[in-house]
């Protein structure tokens, strides 16, 4: 321990010694080590944020419509009396069918009419709302065809102001409809955009009543034992059982898509990731180049110490402890920098996309080991130079 001690203080005292030099050097790794951890961690916050908030609209299923392009569209047309048969024939295979209708409506109360979005629910609770008063809809809504509404913040402030809307009544379509809990707003923009901000909620069996004809689509949810091939085969073998077999249906797994969607933005998190590290290859490079101008300095100083009884390994590690020094000074303040630039652009990106945690420990480790790395790596072949100098040689020069 005392030996290496003494060549990191000695890699110390020829970096102090120029250190003009050495911090023109270290600015390439400060560059570098700054934008690969602000990219790195605010890419990861980003796609991380963007996949919990997709993730959390509760559409992670198999999504099944009629296929718009075949001869005759209206024959593979999913209408409410075939969602009993079709849980009958999905038994086993199919954890539950959620059908969805929507429409815009004008709902009227207080004096206020406003046109919105009406859309079905159930009583299966996919956790991606919050409610912020009242309750969701139960199995006994669904089943009686409750004329109750579930609404959003803005749209239960726009109808009722300040006060509780829980126990108000409203309008829709001509019917009358009691609000039995309003949202919560959406954690982030992204949510507010991807999910609406003013729509009404009602249970898809009063939808039908006010509204009577097919459904626009259905989202499956497969038993967690069923691979997504056997459960899709299953539901279209049971269309087909129930509207012919010459209907053709939609039929897409949104898990896979989120899974590809969160993997194109990983993939893009990498290539900019790797487009901050080729400024870490120009730090190297100029590393190795003001390493090799201090051997060529030091001739002399290298051939003293060999002939007091320096070994080689002596001399190389000397020189390479001082590139890894330089290195780690330069991505020690680049991470500094890099965590400043995330901590401060964090707050908007979460605002919009929703908040993820930041990988700090990764990053932080990448940043050590990337400029040890580059230290080792470019520096190794000044070291190695200096090193293999011949001390008669060094001497004369």
């Amino acid at each position: 321990m005392n030996r290496l001690g003494a060549y990191v203080a000695e890699a110390f005292a020829a970096i102090w010694r120029n250190r003009t030099r050495s911090i023109l050097t270290m600015l390439g790794m400060i560059i570098g080590t700054s934008s690969i951890i602000a990219v790195l961690g605010l890419s990861h916050a980003a796609s991380g944020g963007i996949a919990n908030t997709i993730g959390s609209l509760g559409i992670a299923g198999i999504f099944v419509s009629p296929d718009p392009n075949q001869d005759q569209p209206t024959r593979a047309q999913i209408q409410f009396r075939d969602l009993s048969r079709l849980r009958e024939l999905t038994a086993g295979t199919i954890d539950h069918i959620t059908p969805f209708l929507n429409a815009t409506y004008k709902l009227h109360t207080n004096g206020v009419s406003y046109n919105t979005t009406v859309s079905s629910q159930t009583d299966v609770d996919t956790g991606y709302l919050v409610m912020r008063e009242g309750r969701r809809i139960s199995h006994d809504d669904v089943v009686s065809a409750a004329h109750v509404a579930i609404l959003t913040r803005p749209l239960a402030q726009r109808f009722f102001g300040d006060t509780p809307a829980v126990g108000r009544t409203l309008r829709i379509g001509g019917s009358r409809f009691a609000v039995i809990g309003v949202y919560a707003d959406a954690q982030s923009s992204l949510a507010a955009n991807l999910n609406g901000s003013d729509y009404a909620d009602i249970p898809f069996t009063a939808f039908h009543q006010i509204k009577p004809g097919p459904m626009d689509f259905l989202l499956a949810y497969p038993r967690p034992d069923v691979p997504f091939d056997d459960a899709r085969d299953k539901l279209v073998e049971a269309l087909h059982r129930i509207n012919g077999e010459r209907t053709q249906y939609v039929v897409q797994d949104t898990s896979a898509q989120f899974a590809a969607f969160n993997g194109v933005l990983s993939q893009v998190a990498t290539g900019l990731t790797a487009i901050g590290a080729v400024s870490l290859l120009v730090a190297g490079i100029g590393i190795m180049n003001i390493m090799l101008v201090s051997v060529a300095e030091r001739t002399r100083e290298i051939g003293l110490r060999k002939s007091i009884g320096a070994s080689r390994g002596d001399i190389l590690t000397q020189f390479l402890f001082e590139s890894i020094l330089l290195s780690l000074f330069g991505g020690g303040i680049g991470s500094v920098l890099g965590l400043l630039t995330v901590l401060a652009a964090y707050g908007p990106i979460a605002s919009y996309v929703g908040r993820a945690p930041i990988p700090y420990l990764l990053i932080l480790s990448l940043a050590v080991g990337f400029s040890a790395f580059v230290g080792c790596v470019f520096g190794s072949y000044p070291a190695w130079r200096a090193a293999r100098l011949d001390p008669v040689v060094a001497l004369r020069s």
